[in-house]
């Protein structure tokens, strides 16, 4: 170990000029997901500041507390993925310079699996925008609206990362499971986005 020790990165402690340089250089282990995931925080921030908003003058606290703190949660995590997202990255580098096909499939598998959570927590911040939808406030409304525009815009970019790996392998039956799950996810988003669009639509 050398006299400095051992400096360790944490992506998600970077300001938005220093993430997004190095989302623009090429020799970094920010890619795709991390950005997706970055996106998705900011789709639970706004969330998390539309149920404040309608909670202030709902009656049913509890529940909106308990939705105060699950968007909380959700953008803690997503937060937190920004980073699992880049270190998932170091093992496919090095598997790639080895030549080793068995560890590049493994690594490849692991960073398709970091845009896969993103997905499923975006489908989670959907079911909240939908819940949050009924409630009809003007206020809050813009939010939702704006949320469920990042989580499809997060959403599109790991479904696009997902396929561009899975095109990388041999097997044929894997290709299609990817595809065919992403296509499925897909659909079913934009169908509850539609959803939350008429609601909101009607509340005017």
């Amino acid at each position: 170990m050398s006299e400095k020790g051992i400096h360790i990165d944490i992506f998600r402690e970077k300001t938005v000029d220093e993430f997004s340089r190095l989302l623009a250089d090429p020799s970094q282990k920010t890619d795709t997901g991390s950005a997706a995931a970055a996106v998705s925080a900011v789709a639970a921030a706004f969330l998390c500041r539309a149920t404040k908003l309608i909670g202030a003058e709902n009656s049913n606290i509890e529940r909106f507390e308990w939705l105060e703190r699950n968007t909380e949660i959700l953008r803690n995590y997503f937060v937190k993925l920004i980073d699992e997202d880049v270190k998932c990255k170091g093992p496919l580098r090095r598997a790639e310079k080895e030549a080793d096909q068995n560890k590049i499939s493994a690594a490849r598998q692991t960073a398709i699996s970091i845009c896969t959570e993103i997905i499923n927590m975006n489908g989670k911040c959907l079911e909240v925008a939908e819940e949050l939808s009924g409630c009809h406030d003007e206020i809050a409304s813009p939010y939702i609206l704006e949320s469920i525009k990042l989580v499809l815009a997060s959403t599109e970019l790991c479904v696009s990362y997902c396929l561009k790996m899975s095109r990388l392998s041999s097997d044929d039956t894997y290709r299609y499971v990817i595809r065919r799950e992403n296509e499925l996810n897909l659909q079913a988003m934009h169908k509850t986005a539609d959803r939350i669009h008429e609601m909101l639509s009607c509340g005017k």
